[in-house]
């Protein structure tokens, strides 16, 4: 069966094993079960924008525009080119998830998944003093709310790297989406949680699984079990945050630092950089033999790439190499 990957290349599947995989490869992930998490999730469900498709800013702009928008999503330029920011803005409700964020949210990763000229995604709140508070359960009950929660989790199968921004307070539903993010940046200031056992119920978006693969069983436990909410230094310390910040008058440092992490992405082999994702997001669910399977699978994707040769060349001509994710 042919299909498309995320970066746009043909390939040929055959029960779900693409045939850049070897033989030897091919029946090691088959056997371990790993096919339909490398090849389905990442390449026969990707989208390609065809030529005629709306640029992101135009799709952008019609999903987050004017000041009351749930969801701002603006391409940022110059120096930070390739970097996608998404703002939560919903200050009559402290950044409460809603069924309508949740919709936005899922649009704008749509736009932005299969497009090459974006780098890295930042998500953080427009409103001073909130990251995000968990969902606004009075919009949705029983089932319909463990769904539409669980939704929020969706900037986790974005194939770029994801930073989410910890201004201000993330408490249950709110550090789960900043859990599925790949690195997270916070203020001294900002406090963190997931308190859900405090109102009798357990975390329903993640939680449960991320935080202990973010910073140990015993400790996750620890945490969960008593509610316990922490400032930005504490969270460092435990490894739940990767980088902490002092908060600045205007209560955006974490943005700014943020910002920073994501341009030392940007003159980075753009392939290069969301397979090493890939690879490390599946293969830290699997023993090491199979691991090392998929870290070879994903290695054989970028020998035949374009990037791969231009770099070859700036490290012989002593030049900074002009990526362009193909």
């Amino acid at each position: 069966m042919a299909a498309l990957n995320f970066f746009g290349r043909l390939f040929v599947s055959c029960q779900g094993v693409g045939t850049w995989l070897t033989p030897r490869l091919a029946m090691h992930c088959i056997g371990a079960g790993v096919r339909s998490v490398v090849v389905s999730r990442h390449a026969v469900k990707a989208r390609v924008p065809s030529s005629g498709a709306k640029s992101f800013t135009e799709s952008a702009s019609g999903l987050a525009a004017g000041p009351r928008a749930e969801l701002r999503v603006r391409r940022l330029e110059a120096e930070s080119a390739g970097i996608v920011v998404f703002g939560i803005n919903r200050p009559q409700s402290k950044n409460a998830i809603s069924k309508n964020l949740v919709e936005m949210m899922s649009k704008a990763i749509e736009e932005i998944k299969c497009d090459k000229n974006v780098r890295t995604v930042i998500l953080r709140s427009e409103v001073p003093g909130i990251f995000c508070a968990a969902l606004k359960r009075g919009e949705c009950t029983g089932q319909e709310t463990e769904v539409e929660e669980g939704r929020c989790a969706c900037v986790c199968n974005l194939p770029m790297p994801t930073i989410a921004v910890l201004d201000g307070a993330a408490l249950g539903g709110g550090l789960e989406m900043a859990l599925a993010c790949d690195i997270r940046v916070a203020a001294t200031s900002a406090k963190m949680g997931l308190v859900e056992t405090k109102l009798a119920i357990i975390p329903g978006a993640g939680g449960t699984q991320r935080l202990p693969r973010t910073i140990g069983v015993s400790l996750a436990k620890e945490l969960i079990f008593s509610g316990r909410v922490l400032d930005g230094t504490e969270a460092k310390v435990i490894g739940l945050v990767n980088h902490v910040v002092g908060q600045n008058e205007a209560g955006d440092a974490a943005y700014h630092r943020a910002l920073s992490l994501a341009r030392e992405f940007i003159p980075q082999g753009p392939i290069a950089v969301r397979l090493a994702k890939l690879a490390i997001n599946q293969g830290i669910e699997v023993d090491l033999k199979t691991g090392l399977a998929i870290e070879e699978a994903c290695y054989a994707q970028v020998i035949p790439t374009k990037d791969r040769i231009e770099g070859l060349n700036a490290f012989k001509e002593k030049r900074l190499p002009r990526y362009t994710g193909e």
